[in-house]
């Protein structure tokens, strides 16, 4: 069976025959963690297909559209924005949506379309969601602020982000059909979401409907990549079309069972708590233990919550890889 069958097969809860679950690394590793490894004997020298290949984890590959162009103004500050207003925006907007990242999209894609129609890789692509991108326009705070003093502007942007994601979009589905994507978004933190339903629903809706369609009658998976808990928003997310949510973070309080429970055919990708991958092999068993049973009920991929940290031995990387196998294995019966 192919790497990508068997995610596909996963993400529609069809675990029947499968010989395991899917097994990725979703996130790409912390260069600190990738300096310590190389220490340890992990090669240098290998590109993202080879890491994962020596590594024991099925191939993915993961296309994140570029939404500014060279030269587009940085922050003064960390958290920073570029504008406040809409004199602002028509200023910047000459370095936003590049003419020429649709093209380059569909250019990523071709090279990897002979691997992918072959099944050795699963494709995916990440774009900057409807909170994510006007952030990194009015920084933090601005952002905030934006939903009450800019409303008009904020979903002026948010149509502008739109209609130029459909352009990039029209280009990868004249090559292939990648089985998942991701909204990048990072709305939640470990008190819940950083946005009421009311400004969901105003701002976010609109936006995401432009969209979901189009992805989803394509037959691609839709996700939000949003760190910290998103227990609160998983029936937002469901209103709006998206299918599901990566990383589901434990020591944000996300509780993968909970989940599951409440929203049967919702997709999860992590869950995995990182902070206790340093702790050896019996605390890795037993998280896999308390995943075990989600896993068994399909639309669930195992992954770590996160980048592994820095603080795990390669030798125990290679410990959670055996596990994951094994339990990979064992949630399918086989």
């Amino acid at each position: 069976m192919t790497s990508a069958e068997r995610f596909r097969r996963c993400l529609c809860g069809d675990l029947s025959g499968l010989d395991r679950l899917p097994m990725i690394e979703w996130a790409s590793w912390w260069h600190l963690t990738l300096d310590r490894w190389a220490g340890e004997g992990l090669k240098r020298d290998l590109d993202e297909k080879q890491r994962f290949e020596q590594l024991g984890l099925d191939v993915h590959r993961q296309c994140w559209f570029r939404h500014k162009a060279p030269g587009c103004p940085e922050p003064q500050r960390q958290g920073g924005g570029i504008i406040e207003n809409e004199e602002d925006y028509e200023r910047v907007r000459p370095f936003l949506y590049p003419e020429q990242e649709p093209a380059r999209v569909q250019r990523v894609f071709e090279g990897w379309k002979a691997e992918h129609d072959a099944g050795q890789s699963i494709l995916w692509y990440s774009m900057d969601g409807g909170f994510w991108f006007p952030r990194t326009l009015f920084g933090i705070q601005g952002h905030l602020y934006s939903f009450y003093d800019e409303p008009e502007l904020l979903s002026r942007i948010l149509d502008d982000l739109a209609a130029y994601q459909v352009k990039v979009l029209k280009r990868i589905y004249a090559v292939c059909t990648p089985e998942f994507m991701t909204f990048a978004e990072d709305m939640s933190y470990n008190k819940g979401p950083m946005l009421s339903k009311k400004l969901f629903d105003r701002f976010l809706l609109p936006y995401y409907q432009k969209l979901i369609p189009f992805i989803r009658e394509r037959g691609t998976r839709v996700l939000v990549d949003s760190d910290g808990d998103i227990s609160e928003m998983v029936p937002w997310l469901l209103s709006a079309g998206i299918e599901g949510a990566l990383p589901l973070e434990y020591q944000a309080g996300v509780d993968v069972a909970a989940l599951r429970r409440d929203y049967p055919e919702f997709i999860m990708v992590g869950g995995y708590n990182k902070r206790i991958m340093k702790d050896g092999e019996e605390a890795m068993r037993q998280e896999f233990e308390r995943l075990l049973p989600v896993m068994r009920k399909g639309r669930f991929v195992p992954s770590v919550d996160h980048q592994t940290p820095p603080d795990v031995p390669l030798e125990n990387y290679r410990i959670y890889i055996r596990l994951l196998q094994e339990y990979a294995r064992k949630a399918v019966g086989a």
